[in-house]
């Protein structure tokens, strides 16, 4: 079927019905899903799918619908109630397509022989780094292997002249067991998710550290409420990146919702800290060649040397604010309007080794698992659970459970001494290993 006219002419059909302006995006798929336990196959899907999502436009009032149906009766139905709940909404000056803008040339997107690859390999695959992950022997049951993977193409029209599509593909193992000792459980996981499946990590890797994360947390200890150094490793990153990417939401820093919104080009971190997004990494999980709503992808500098340097926007919230969009229209499938997001968003790498910034700490928390927000994205505030390994000496000494951590976003930010050089750009919100400087632990 040719989706491309498909598209083009259902907004045609949308602006005959009565719509100022339109926009069609239909999505065609292919998800494909195996689960794994202690040797045996416990699903395995494999579906195909479709859909399409209509936004219109009347006299500034917007309206979206969306089928996975493509016959006419269907196509016609969805597209008249869109018409028809325009009508009724409220209008606004700022409800407004983009143009044809062009598209960023990003390689490395879309993997051709992933449905090449046998059924069977793949299989095999998650019931290897299974065995391989239970094959230690402080490793005590398995928690399942999955094997998962997803192609997808975007066909994306608008009023505006806007005719762009997309190809993407993922693919994506891992593994998850448990350790026990006693009565105690710990358990762990690994995972690796790339575009294509000849650049996924080799079992072994993913099983190690599947297994060493559930067994070092075992015979875990408690210590003092204290003033201490914490040491963020990567797998946590999300504790700190993910309060400061809701901040820097072009929308909420319209509302006032943003505890960074009065921060743009001030200094709200340690120099030693910049902060990326990138939509045009090649083979980045972030990727894209425009967002969306068709903007363009770009790589923009948010943090640099700890100064503010912008915010993300989609086209109706930057024309609210007064900016151009910054490609940030973010969009999970075709039955969602755009908000916005990330693409890959992460912080430079540092000079320092992880074992460097280990070995110059006293004493003080390695931190590898916290629960909780995280940087309230609000009012700056932190607070979570946390566990870990204890810090004595400039070493690793024990595992600790049950810890609190806390501070404001300014101190953490700016209690940022020491940045590593482990950076893992193949994940979408990621850091390097860092250490602040002080936080408060909460313990016994």
């Amino acid at each position: 079927m040719d989706y491309k006219n498909m598209a083009e002419q259902l907004v045609k059909k949308c602006l005959d019905n009565g719509a100022n302006e339109a926009e069609v995006l239909i999505q065609t798929g292919r998800n494909l899903s195996i689960e794994v336990r202690n040797g045996e196959i416990e699903t395995v899907e494999d579906a195909s799918s479709h859909g399409v999502g209509f936004r219109v436009f009347i006299d500034g009032k917007m309206a979206f619908s969306s089928c996975n149906d493509f016959s006419e009766r269907a196509l016609d139905d969805t597209m008249g109630s869109a018409i028809a709940f325009a009508k009724n909404m409220t209008a606004d000056e700022n409800n407004v397509l983009p143009g044809d803008l062009g598209l960023t040339q990003v390689e490395g997107l879309y993997d051709p022989q992933l449905n090449q690859v046998s059924m069977d390999k793949k299989i095999e695959m998650a019931k290897t780094v299974e065995k391989m992950a239970m094959k230690d022997p402080r490793i005590t049951k398995s928690a399942g292997a999955a094997y998962e993977e997803r192609e997808s193409e975007i066909f994306l029209v608008n009023s505006n002249g806007l005719s762009k599509s997309k190809k993407s593909s993922f693919c994506s193992y891992g593994v998850y067991v448990v350790a026990e000792k006693g009565e105690q459980k710990s358990t762990g996981g690994e995972r690796c998710t790339r575009r294509s499946f000849s650049d996924l990590k080799p079992p072994e890797e993913i099983a190690e550290k599947a297994a060493k994360d559930a067994y070092e947390m075992l015979d875990p200890q408690m210590v003092k409420t204290q003033k201490a150094p914490v040491i963020f490793d990567p797998d946590v990153a999300r504790a700190i990146l993910g309060g400061i990417l809701a901040a820097i939401n072009g929308e909420r820093v319209l509302q006032g919702a943003s505890f960074l919104r009065e921060s743009l080009d001030k200094k709200i971190s340690s120099e030693l800290i910049t902060i990326i997004d990138d939509g045009t990494r090649p083979k980045g999980m972030g990727s894209d060649p425009f967002d969306g709503e068709g903007v363009p992808t770009q790589k923009r500098v948010i943090v640099e040397q700890g100064v503010l340097k912008g915010f993300m926007y989609n086209t109706i919230v930057a024309k609210r604010a007064g900016v151009k969009s910054t490609g940030n229209a973010s969009r999970r499938d075709y039955t969602n309007l755009p908000g916005i997001g990330p693409h890959n968003f992460y912080m430079e790498a540092g000079q320092s080794t992880p074992e460097e910034i280990i070995r110059s700490t006293k004493k003080g928390l390695y931190l590898k698992g916290v629960t909780g927000y995280g940087i309230n994205p609000v009012n700056g505030n932190f607070s979570g659970g946390a566990s870990g390994f204890w810090i004595e000496n400039g070493k690793l000494a024990f595992p600790v459970k049950g810890l609190t951590i806390a501070g404001t976003a300014e101190a953490i930010l700016n209690g940022i001494d020491m940045v590593g050089n482990d950076l893992d750009l193949n994940r979408t919100l990621t850091a390097p290993t860092l250490r602040v400087q002080l936080m408060q632990i909460g313990g016994k």
